[in-house]
């Protein structure tokens, strides 16, 4: 068993009364818990008989939400295995389990079967790259077959799903994240000190970015038409080489932590901490959202978008629905630096501060893809109560 695990399952006996009715919900890092967050605090409100565990396979999941309230209890998921996961189901008894996107665990998906509980997958995404209907997937397909029912988000995932003969177990939901985004949008609280920081200039916010990103958006920021530009950034990961390297790169820049005694002459804003980039992206008059220069993939680009704020990103996008659907919307904008001069970014943002009609539809077109496309987590909790599967 891994260190994270080391000790799970006296921790969840010790932690978890006999007797409790329990709804298990997994996910796989913190990304997937943002999806399943708008579900499982529905289902704590419409069901307060029920008791929330929630579990996580990745430290940055487990290690943010260790303390989330909407849960009653937050573990890490033992290890996959015949032996962990009967004890592991043994000791729960969860009336109902739900797994959000992906992370397929053999041993406990057969265990659940078998046991005849109802499980759900919601939110999920089936790509055509790499593509679920290639042979060498056939164990997925198995493990699929054992959710009573599959959320998905796209018209082409459901397509795959009813050529693995999924269908009658397939409907489409969409995506809960942009509820989750919704959520945060109208509960907005100001973040201290933005207004007085960006004062009466132009911004551009720039999230969850890279080492590929920063380097690329201080090239472009010596490049823009608009010198009185300033620039907020929020790198992925938080570490002093990051914010030391970002500082090298943006004279005059300051970080959040010391934003009491920034100058006003400052250009450029680090977020050196967590919690707050939700909010900030309500203050950019551009987004750019990170890791799309990176084959992993872009970042969350809906807690911009929801803001009706145009989105800027890099080239790999197309694994990601929502980023494929705001650049079909024209609320989004992809671009490829191939020279890596940052001159295509500093002419976007230029073309777009300078184009007010043009600026204008494309904000637009980024709030409207959002509130177009809410309403996935009514959908899963309605089958929940059509069919029954939890009772007050």
């Amino acid at each position: 068993m891994g260190t994270r695990q080391k000790n799970i399952f006296k921790k969840l006996k010790t932690a978890i009364p006999e007797g409790e009715r329990i709804v298990w919900i997994h996910c796989a890092s913190l990304g997937e818990f943002e999806q399943g967050r708008p579900v499982i605090e529905k289902l704590g409100a419409l069901y307060p008989d029920y008791k929330i565990l929630l579990t996580f396979f990745s430290p940055s999941g487990y290690e943010v939400r260790k303390d989330y309230h909407g849960a009653d209890w937050v573990f890490y998921l033992p290890l996959d295995g015949p032996l962990s996961a009967k004890r592991f189901i043994d000791t729960v008894h969860p009336s109902l389990v739900i797994f959000v996107k992906y992370e397929f665990w053999y041993y406990y998906l057969k265990k659940i079967k078998y046991s005849n509980i109802p499980l759900l997958l919601i939110s999920a995404y089936f790509s055509k790259k790499p593509s679920l209907l290639n042979p060498y997937n056939r164990l997925k397909w198995k493990m699929l077959a054992r959710f009573d029912h599959l959320f998905v988000q796209t018209e082409g995932s459901k397509k795959i799903a009813a050529q693995l003969g999924l269908g009658n177990i397939t409907s489409i939901s969409g995506d809960t994240r942009f509820d989750r985004v919704q959520e945060i949008a109208d509960q907005f609280e100001p973040v201290p000190g933005i207004e007085v920081f960006i004062h009466n200039n132009k911004a551009v916010v720039a999230g969850s970015t890279w080492p590929e990103d920063e380097v690329l958006l201080a090239k472009a920021f010596q490049q823009v038409y608009n010198k009185q530009l300033k620039i907020i950034i929020a790198p992925h990961e938080l570490s002093e080489k990051v914010f030391s390297d970002i500082e090298k790169m943006f004279t005059g820049a300051v970080r959040y932590s010391q934003l009491d005694n920034c100058p006003s002459t400052a250009n450029c804003l680090i977020i050196d901490n967590i919690g707050m980039l939700s909010r900030l992206y309500k203050y950019a008059d551009v987004a750019y959202v990170g890791g799309g220069h990176k084959r992993n993939g872009v970042h969350n680009v809906l807690e911009a978008a929801v803001y009706s704020k145009v989105v800027l990103f890099g080239p790999y996008y197309s694994d990601y629905s929502e980023a494929v659907g705001l650049v079909e919307s024209g609320g989004g904008i992809s671009f490829t630096d191939e020279r890596r001069d940052g001159k295509k970014l500093a002419e976007i943002i230029s073309v777009l501060l300078n184009d007010e009609i043009n600026y204008k539809i494309r904000c637009r077109n980024a709030g409207n893809f959002v509130q177009s496309n809410t309403g996935a987590t009514e959908i899963i909790i309605h089958f929940i109560q059509e069919k029954r599967l939890l009772t007050n």
